[in-house]
């Protein structure tokens, strides 16, 4: 039953945002996407489909090719994303077992916690979310190189988790949300908490896609109404990234992933370089950077 109630949900929020989307970029003139950006969503999406996460790799590629401004990064990654990660909930909630109730509050925690991060990030001056988004891209390049590795947890059999190990878990999401929202990629973590705990990693892939899917168009709303997003971009990831996750489900599956997790660490790293150098430099405004918040104005 709560399953279900979920899937419901998730479709009806879905099918909302997508609403919001495609009314905010008519109103804003931007509903062209770039092929450019449909390249990088199909890609992306495709590969976190399979497990490697979709932040770290879209905010690198963004910083190398400059496609849209430091500042916009957070609001891109969120709302560009959301659907097709509604997508991968829709299929990994129906397919794989996991105890519901768990399910559901690590969702709601994930959910509260971007309600909350989400008016910081839009508030917070470019620099700082430079620094955060540097962070985050460092954090993902220790993570993916731990996994290659073999340095992360195998996880259990387990497949719900006991009174106070959940509870943990459900804390964990809420900070976890909270962190989406400036960047910091929910997958890797939620994965290695729950396997620590003991949970089967393929139980682990409904929450963690399930918990991103539910706050992303909850944040990904403050996004949309903030100046500090450019919805052409947008719309070519989500665009591209729906039917190549389809295509990572039920056709692909699984790939070697070995190789490109190590090819994303050095592209990660040096994007994390520039991007930190960037937001430790005296006095210097990132390019493409609206007038507006070389004053330090929040969005409206």
């Amino acid at each position: 039953m709560i399953i279900v109630l979920l899937l419901g949900l998730l479709a009806v929020l879905g099918g909302f945002f997508l609403a919001a989307l495609l009314y905010t970029a008519r109103v804003r003139r931007q509903l062209r996407p770039s092929a450019e950006a449909i390249g990088l969503g199909a890609v992306t999406n495709f590969f976190d489909t399979l497990g490697i996460g979709s932040f770290a790799p879209t905010t690198a590629y963004i910083r190398l090719r400059r496609l849209v401004p430091d500042s916009f990064i957070p609001a891109t990654l969120n709302v560009g994303h959301c659907l097709p990660t509604v997508a991968q909930a829709l299929i990994f909630i129906n397919l794989v077992r996991v105890d519901p109730a768990l399910l559901a509050a690590c969702i709601v925690a994930a959910v509260v916690g971007a309600v909350i991060g989400a008016p910081v990030v839009l508030r917070l001056p470019i620099r700082a979310v430079q620094l955060a988004v540097g962070v985050a891209l460092l954090i993902a390049a220790a993570l993916y190189a731990a996994t290659n590795l073999g340095l992360m947890p195998g996880g259990g059999d387990a497949l719900s988790l006991g009174p106070g190990l959940a509870l943990t878990a459900v804390l964990a999401h809420f900070l976890l949300g909270a962190l989406m929202t400036f960047g910091i990629g929910l997958y890797a973590p939620s994965l290695v908490l729950l396997s620590l705990f003991g949970l089967n990693p393929t139980a682990a892939f409904p929450i963690m896609m399930g918990s991103c899917a539910f706050l992303m168009p909850v944040s990904g709303l403050r996004f949309l109404r903030s100046d500090r997003v450019d919805l052409s971009v947008v719309l070519g990831v989500a665009l591209g990234g729906i039917p190549a996750v389809l295509l990572a489900a039920f056709v692909i599956k699984s790939l070697p992933l070995q190789a490109l997790r190590w090819g994303v660490v050095v592209v990660v790293l040096y994007s994390a370089a520039t991007i930190l150098r960037a937001a430790t430099r005296p006095g210097h405004v990132p390019a493409g950077t609206p007038v507006s918040e070389t004053a330090g104005d929040s969005p409206r």
